[in-house]
C-alpha cells in the first residue's frame, strides 16, 4: 500500500470539498441558492435514472464525467450560462483550475480525470455528448423547479443547450417536457407581475 498516494488522494478530496460552497444562479424549491456540488449530484442521479435509455454507452464513464464536469469550479466558482459569453477563456480557466485541484494526485488518476474533463468539454465521445445534454436538462429542470427571485429569465431556458438536447430522441423528448414546464413558469410569473 502506497501511503503517499493515499495522502495525495485525501488532499485532493479536501480541496474538492470547496465545490460544496460554490453557488450557482439556480435556486432550490425552498428558494435557497443551489451549489455546484448539488447540481453535480442530481446530474449523476439523472444519469442513473435514464441509464436504461442510453443503450450502448458506458454508464461508469458517464457517472465519472458527471462528477468531474464542473470540478474545476471549486477554485474560481461558477459562471452562469447567461454570462458565459463575457468570459471567452472560461474553458481554459476551468481546465487550469482542474490542474491545480488535481496537483496532489498520482499521475494515472490525474490523467484519467483530465481526459474525462477534456472529453466532456469538447463533447467528443457519445458519453460526453450524453452528459452535455443531461447537464443542460438538469439546469433547466432546476430553473423550473426552483423558487427563483423576481425577474428570473425563464425564456433563457427555451434556447439553452439545444444543440446538445436536439442530438438524441431521448433528450429531445425530455427537452420538450421541460420546455412545456418553462412556458408554464413564464405564464405564471407574467400573471403575477401583470
Amino acid at each position: 500500500m502506497d501511503i503517499e498516494r493515499l495522502k495525495g488522494r485525501l488532499a485532493f478530496l479536501r480541496e474538492a470539498e470547496r465545490l460544496k460552497d460554490v453557488l450557482r444562479s439556480a435556486h432550490t424549491a425552498s428558494g435557497r441558492t443551489e451549489s455546484t456540488a448539488e447540481h453535480s449530484w442530481r446530474l449523476c442521479l439523472m444519469a442513473i435514472v435514464f441509464a436504461d435509455q442510453l443503450a450502448g454507452l458506458d454508464p461508469l464513464k458517464i457517472l465519472k464525467m458527471c462528477v468531474i464536469h464542473d470540478l474545476g469550479e471549486a477554485i474560481n466558482g461558477d459562471i452562469p450560462a447567461v454570462s458565459q459569453r463575457a468570459f471567452p477563456n472560461k474553458s481554459q480557466q476551468e481546465r487550469n483550475d482542474l490542474l491545480l485541484l488535481t496537483r496532489a494526485l498520482d499521475e494515472p488518476l490525474k490523467a484519467e480525470i483530465l481526459a474525462l474533463w477534456d472529453d466532456y468539454e469538447q463533447a467528443q465521445s457519445p458519453e460526453a455528448k450524453a452528459v452535455k445534454a443531461l447537464d443542460k436538462l438538469e439546469t433547466i429542470l432546476q430553473h423550473n423547479q426552483g423558487r427563483n427571485p423576481p425577474g428570473f429569465d425563464y425564456a433563457f431556458n427555451l434556447g439553452y443547450g439545444k444543440p446538445y438536447t436536439d442530438a438524441d430522441p431521448l433528450f429531445e423528448a425530455l427537452r420538450s417536457l421541460l420546455d412545456q414546464d418553462t412556458r408554464e413558469r413564464m405564464a405564471m410569473t407574467s400573471d403575477r407581475s401583470g
